[in-house]
């Protein structure tokens, strides 16, 4: 009795149902799919640029001070609580840097709860956020001022922070120094203006590292180049809570 061989064997494809994809063997997490909602949502509208910039801005000031004051002869990690407390209380001017940044960030919290999920802020937070950012500018000019930066204390510390007091003393749809109601709120202009300085300088000493031109590496100006962009497109969003129909919009209790 012989076996034939030659035949070759026809086995029935298996078809796996369209909604059954390599898709559907994921592990699907609820937790991270919530982090990941919660997170989007945090980082959207003005709070959220702001304190994704504060975060920037805290994070490379502290790297950049561990790489400074760290010793050759170990790992730069060594030093760093010392590095860290430094930067934080080190002299007048940390203190107030680092008073300025925590302001900074409860006020980016403030306009954050004030404008999630709404076209219009719910009033009275967005001024608390306006009135903490102007407390927040007054003690940067402070350091800025220590660190002998007095055009930078004049404009992101004095005028940022009469522009925060002010905006927060005003009322939408109330006109401000006999301006037609149709012109830009000249609170909001002046914390947007105070931007420029440090914008301009932040982008000068970046082309100045990466061409070469003085000595200093070129993260340093690039982090607050990006942290002054985010900042300016927060004051821009907060152009609309300035509008005069915010005055009339019902979601903005």
């Amino acid at each position: 009795m012989t076996l034939n061989i030659n035949k070759p064997l026809r086995v029935a494809p298996i078809e796996i149902p369209g909604r059954e994809t390599t898709s559907s063997f994921m592990v699907r997490s609820p937790r991270l799919r919530a982090l990941r909602i919660a997170l989007t949502a945090r980082m959207s509208g003005p709070g959220g640029a702001y304190n994704i910039g504060n975060l920037i801005g805290l994070c490379q000031g502290v790297t950049a001070q561990i790489f400074v004051s760290g010793d050759l002869n170990q790992l730069p990690w060594a030093g760093a609580p010392a590095a860290i407390s430094h930067y934080l209380t080190g002299n007048f001017a940390a203190i107030a840097m680092t008073s300025a940044t925590v302001i900074f960030f409860a006020s980016g919290e403030v306009y954050h709860r004030a404008w999630n999920g709404r076209l219009k802020p719910k009033e009275n937070l967005n001024r608390l956020g306006d009135f903490l950012s102007g407390l927040g500018a007054v003690c940067l000019g402070l350091a800025l001022f220590e660190l002998g930066h007095p055009l930078l204390a004049l404009t992101s510390g004095l005028l940022h922070s009469v522009g925060k007091f002010g905006s927060a003393c005003h009322r939408p749809g109330v006109q401000i120094l006999n301006l037609p109601a149709y012109r830009l709120d000249p609170f909001r202009t002046m914390v947007l203006l105070s931007r420029l300085p440090a914008i301009l300088a932040a982008g000068t000493g970046l082309c100045a590292s990466l061409f070469k031109f003085e000595i200093g590496h070129w993260s340093t100006p690039a982090s607050l180049l990006v942290c002054y962009l985010l900042w300016s497109w927060a004051d821009l969003l907060l152009f609309r809570s300035s509008h005069p129909r915010a005055a009339r919009d019902h979601t903005a209790g």
